[in-house]
């Protein structure tokens, strides 16, 4: 019996080792931190991807009009079924905000969900979306951001419970979940479909809403944009594909025009969450706003993913 037990005890010791190393924060690697650094960011080239990533709907402060949303000093709260996130301070700020980051710690943070003091994001941050930007992306996102207004408001802590506050096992989740790969296999060689691919799996983060989730917070994978439950309780998240109600009857013009005006085909006006979200994208150039288009119409048809 004692040395069942010892064995036992060794066991869960070596299993409990396995699990701190497999649940270790990884970021970049040293070579690709290097060539990032070594990019002239592009501070005008960075502002469409400041729009397109929807930075201000989240870090500028609750109810920001106007010149305002370019102040991001935090404070929106995001409620889901694990705790509130509380959107921190990300401007130019030394102390409260992302001033004293180095494009390789901006970098680490965006590609690979892991921040200056090694520790795992939350995905509530949507790092599982922007790890498909490229490196220069990276590069010239952070030369506007460093452009912007600082603030000296503090962040809030995020109001987590036990026991999805223990950090570290967000490793385990992403060892699941957390890819770069591309969430849908599209027919090659169009070069507008793949750039409203880029944006609309990339910086954009449009499946963060539009794509349900199961149990423990991962997306459904063969459900991509086609409709989630509002985590705030309050209705549905529509879906995007040409199988869902929502958009399905909408031309690719229509789609367009909505993102660039805010009004449907028939009239009525964005609402809800999408105000914010609509205000970004109408900052982008028309190509880009058709490009969206264009791959939310080549997508696979979906049923709805709440029912």
């Amino acid at each position: 019996m004692k040395r069942l037990a010892l064995g036992l005890g060794l066991a869960a010791i070596a299993g409990a080792g396995v699990a701190w190393l497999l649940t270790a924060p990884a970021p970049l690697a040293s070579e690709r931190l290097d060539a990032i650094a070594a990019i002239d960011g592009d501070a005008a080239a960075g502002e469409t991807l400041f729009w397109a990533g929807g930075c201000a709907s989240c870090h500028a402060s609750p109810g920001a009009e106007g010149t305002a949303r370019l102040v991001l000093s935090g404070g929106v709260k995001l409620a889901s079924d694990f705790g509130t996130f509380i959107a921190p301070n990300i401007s130019p700020d030394a102390q409260a905000g992302i001033g004293g980051w180095s494009v390789s710690e901006f970098a680490n943070a965006m590609l690979a969900g892991v921040s200056p003091r090694g520790e795992h994001y939350y995905p509530a941050f949507p790092y599982t979306s922007y790890t498909r930007m490229t490196d220069r992306d990276i590069a010239d996102l952070f030369a506007f951001m460093k452009t912007l207004p600082e603030s000296q408001v503090a962040s809030l802590p995020h109001e987590v419970g036990f026991p999805f506050n223990i950090r570290r096992s967000l490793g385990g989740w992403k060892l699941l979940f957390f890819t770069d790969a591309p969430r849908v296999t599209l027919a090659g060689g169009d070069p507008q479909i793949e750039r409203g691919q880029y944006l609309v799996e990339g910086p954009g983060h449009c499946g963060e809403c539009h794509t349900p989730r199961n149990p423990i917070g991962g997306f459904v994978s063969d459900a991509w944009l086609s409709g989630a439950q509002n985590p705030d309780g309050e209705g549905v998240i529509p879906n995007l594909t040409p199988g869902g109600k929502s958009i399905s009857g909408w031309s690719a013009g229509d789609i367009a025009y909505y993102l660039e005006s805010g009004f449907t085909p028939d009239f009525d006006s964005v609402g809800g969450s999408m105000v914010d979200v609509q205000k970004n994208m109408a900052q982008l150039t028309s190509e880009d706003r058709d490009a969206i288009a264009a791959y939310l119409k080549a997508l696979p048809a979906r049923g709805n993913g709440w029912e």
